[in-house]
């Protein structure tokens, strides 16, 4: 059974595969709750994706019988990384883009990953990353909105949100999520008019807040992140 795990901004995440097929998530409290399980489990090959410095550590402790990695773009991968500033490439968004390559091969894809922050990312029908966008997330709006006002207060995000808001924390609402939908209906038509047979795919943590908002018909994807690591192990270990 193979392991991968995504150490993101906000969550501590694994999955376990047999091949291509997912057979279970972990959700982890902290880094230290990741490694006591890994201390106990070995594994016949692993990688982990993480967007700090912190991973090192996390790899350190996994136990493998075969092989192991760590995902950064100078690891082989099974697209062509066309991005300008390769070296400055979130491994997230690889992640997710090798997802996509996974469920759409040989087709144009646009991965919608709402997380942290909502990260556009674009792959050619000839497996070309060229790269996207990167706006900021719900949570993130919220917060500068009180962060650089005096009087907004801090508020959470409402999938329902109504267009004209009759209350200060409702405007607030309105703003942040009508505003988020827009942006993202808007980036698709912009695409679709270059791509017209593209393939949309959907994830990430905030995606329930915008899966029956888009306008065109969309792959929603929640476990997109796991199956690219997955790819990307796959891809490594058979070289």
């Amino acid at each position: 059974m193979n392991v991968v795990i995504d150490l993101g901004n906000t969550r501590v995440k694994a999955a376990l595969f047999e091949g291509d097929v997912l057979i279970k998530k972990i959700a982890f409290d902290s880094v230290s709750d990741l490694h006591k399980f890994l201390e106990s489990n070995p594994f016949e090959n692993g990688i982990i994706s993480s967007v700090s410095d912190s991973a090192q550590e996390s790899l350190d402790r996994l136990t493998v019988s075969n092989k192991k990695f760590y995902l950064s773009t100078q690891l082989p991968l099974p697209i062509q990384i066309k991005y300008q500033t390769s070296k400055t490439l979130g491994v997230d968004r690889i992640a997710a883009v090798c997802g996509a390559l996974s469920f759409f091969p040989k087709k144009d894809c646009l991965i919608i990953d709402a997380g942290t922050c909502i990260n556009y990312e674009f792959l050619d029908a000839d497996g070309n990353y060229l790269g996207g966008a990167i706006s900021p997330g719900i949570e993130m709006r919220f917060k500068a909105m009180h962060t650089f006002t005096t009087r907004l207060p801090l508020i959470k995000p409402k999938a329902d949100a109504e267009l004209t808001g009759t209350t200060t924390e409702s405007c607030m609402q309105s703003g942040v999520m009508n505003g988020a939908s827009h942006e993202i209906n808007g980036i698709i038509e912009q695409y679709l008019n270059k791509y017209p047979s593209l393939s949309i795919l959907l994830c990430g943590g905030d995606a329930p807040f915008f899966e029956n908002k888009l306008k065109p018909t969309i792959f929603v994807a929640p476990d997109l992140v796991f199956v690219g690591l997955n790819r990307i192990l796959s891809h490594n270990v058979s070289r």
